[in-house]
């Protein structure tokens, strides 16, 4: 099982520590690093800047969203970045939900999510191929363009630029059933938002017949420290924001999600809680339990004991989010 850092997205401005993070993560013999967006900083940027301080560490967004940009420019992104990272470039893309879909990106929240994505991923590998013109006759990615507003004279293109790899890797962070069933089909990997490896049984109908090399590659929070109780709070923190705060009271597939792995009741109440404005409830409201499953928090002891249970199942590669140089440090010992 591969490591690699995953450092999210920015808060109320860039981490002054993510750079040296990264380095560390590099010495230290980590296979990757990631970064993601939601409505402020982009993925991108972060990691190009990153590509430029490093030498070998793989490069990943988990996950980059789809509504953000359209598939040829998020193609444009990933081959270019590509190319000045010597081939370092993974690919994770994401929907997100409709509260960002269409309260940020101004963009309808697709009618079939599995059809969007598909087209998507579909143009994505058409330009990489660069084998021929992109044409896709899609509901939701239509190239050319030929809707009733088009001017009509769209052509066909594929990129001046010659992608440096027709076969970097496209990863999707899926959370439905169907959706990770489809993934395991057109995509690379799978980039689950949360993995318990006590209850893979909740994806297996999803994952059968796995094809050859398929990353599935889950993000845990990780913290050395003794006290299992405070290091779980910025878990249960991001959880009851995810669960609370990011989709609607009647669509939020995070909130799904967390039903689906044994915790319904549960996750209803963080909802309620939170869309209630009790925002400091619904972080406590999130069950321990949940939140130590789907993390590695404690002494090193404890720490090794639960990493044994990652290595026993499909996970590849686990991408860590780590607060401090020195539980990186831990767990790449741990992971030798």
């Amino acid at each position: 099982m591969r490591l690699g850092l995953a450092l999210g997205y920015w808060g109320r401005g860039p981490d002054p520590g993510h750079l040296d993070l990264a380095r560390e993560a590099e010495r230290l013999g980590y296979d990757s690093v990631w970064t993601a967006e939601a409505w402020g900083s982009d993925a991108f940027t972060p990691l190009t800047w990153i590509a430029a301080h490093t030498t070998r560490i793989r490069l990943g967004t988990a996950v980059a969203q789809m509504a953000a940009r359209t598939p040829t420019a998020t193609a444009m992104h990933a081959l270019t970045l590509d190319h000045l990272s010597g081939g370092r470039m993974m690919l994770g893309l994401g929907l997100s939900g409709p509260q960002v879909v269409e309260g940020w990106y101004g963009r309808p929240f697709p009618a079939s999510p599995l059809t969007a994505t598909r087209e998507y991923v579909d143009v994505i590998r058409q330009v990489l191929r660069r084998e021929a013109p992109v044409e896709v006759e899609g509901r939701f990615h239509p190239l050319p363009y030929r809707g009733a507003d088009a001017v009509g004279i769209g052509k066909a293109l594929k990129p001046i630029t010659h992608p440096l790899r027709a076969t970097l890797p496209v990863l999707l962070g899926a959370e439905g059933p169907k959706n990770i069933a489809q993934t395991t089909r057109i995509a690379d990997g799978w980039l689950p938002l949360y993995w318990s490896p006590l209850r893979t049984d909740v994806y297996a109908a999803s994952l059968t017949g796995l094809p050859a090399d398929f990353v599935i590659a889950p993000m845990a929070r990780a913290r050395v420290c003794d006290d299992v109780a405070e290091g779980l709070l910025p878990v249960k923190a991001m959880l009851g924001f995810y669960i609370g705060g990011m989709g609607h009271a009647a669509r939020n597939f995070h909130a799904d999600l967390m039903a689906r792995m044994g915790f319904e009741a549960e996750a209803h109440r963080v909802q309620e809680l939170f869309l209630a404005g009790r925002k400091e409830e619904a972080v406590r409201a999130v069950p321990d339990a949940f939140a130590d499953e789907i993390s590695l928090i404690g002494p090193r002891e404890r720490i090794a004991e639960r990493l044994d249970l990652w290595r026993k199942g499909p996970v590849t590669d686990l991408l860590i989010t780590a607060p401090d140089p020195h539980t990186l440090r831990v767990l790449a010992d741990l992971n030798s």
